[in-house]
């Protein structure tokens, strides 16, 4: 744990941190010896948070309460942690709790989701990365996912952001990765966190929060994913369902990836 530390540390940000895989990625980085900073919108859930984490591990904690999709989110969280020796970011912000048609919604909404899965991103490894190549060491994991792979309804601009991340994370290790700095882009498909065990619940596909989504993968296994292939880069596939999605991808014409992401949104969540 000491070299991890030393390697990582002394402060990770954690983008997303109030709860799922984000939350469980601080939990797992404080308790390899990494301080952290926990970001997400709501301020008591993420007191919550570092207080449970700083009992149980002994780490130090901040707390960042932002709006990514807010005008220069970005550099409210880089003033906020001037101080601080950042050697680890963790991206895990910009899920699409509507998903919705994207004529239907306000265009205000797309570009929000473009704001803090492309933009904002983009700008935090900007900054955090520099001197982490200036030290010669470092961690950077951007959370992907399997609805980047190809166009999908109800889905428009989240899948087209999150193509973005995965080519981002793989293009800055290119860059980065002979330089001392790990980058890792993690695509998760459908995973068993509170988002998606209110939206099943919601559209009553599961019949409580209490029940695990039918298929999903448990954060447990989306973390120790990360952390075991964190050196390995540039991309991991978190799961044998989101692997074996990208197999098939793989092996088809475009026209029907297309194709295959329309018919698994229809069956998983309904042809709204």
């Amino acid at each position: 744990m000491s070299e991890f530390a030393d390697k990582y540390g002394p402060w990770a940000l954690v983008v997303g941190a109030s709860d799922g895989v984000g939350s469980a990625m601080a939990d797992e980085l404080a308790r390899r010896g990494l301080n952290v900073v926990l970001l997400s919108r709501r301020q008591a859930v993420l007191s919550e948070v570092a207080a449970d984490i700083s009992t149980r591990t002994g780490v130090q904690t901040r707390t960042l309460a932002i709006d990514l999709a807010a005008p220069g989110a970005a550099g409210t969280v880089i003033e906020a942690t001037a101080d601080l020796d950042v050697g680890f970011l963790v991206y895990c912000a910009g899920a699409d709790p509507g998903f919705a048609p994207f004529l239907s919604s306000p265009l205000s909404d797309a570009e929000s989701l473009v704001q803090r899965n492309c933009m904002v991103p983009m700008q935090l490894c900007h900054h955090y990365a520099r001197p982490m190549v200036e030290r010669g060491r470092g961690g950077i994991v951007i959370f992907g996912s399997g609805a980047g792979f190809a166009g999908g309804p109800n889905m428009v601009a989240y899948g087209a952001s999150k193509a973005f991340d995965m080519v981002f994370a793989e293009a800055l290790w290119t860059e980065l990765h002979d330089r001392g700095v790990d980058v890792l882009g993690l695509i998760l498909g459908k995973t068993d966190t509170p988002a998606l065990r209110k939206l099943e619940c919601e559209r009553g596909q599961i019949p409580s929060l209490e029940d695990t989504p039918p298929g999903a993968a448990a954060v447990d296994d989306v973390v120790a994913a990360a952390f075991a292939n964190l050196t390995d880069g540039p991309t991991c596939l978190a799961g044998p369902e989101i692997q074996a999605a990208a197999q098939l991808m793989a092996s088809v014409s475009r026209n029907d990836a297309v194709r295959f992401i329309a018919q698994a949104v229809t069956a998983a969540m309904g042809d709204n």
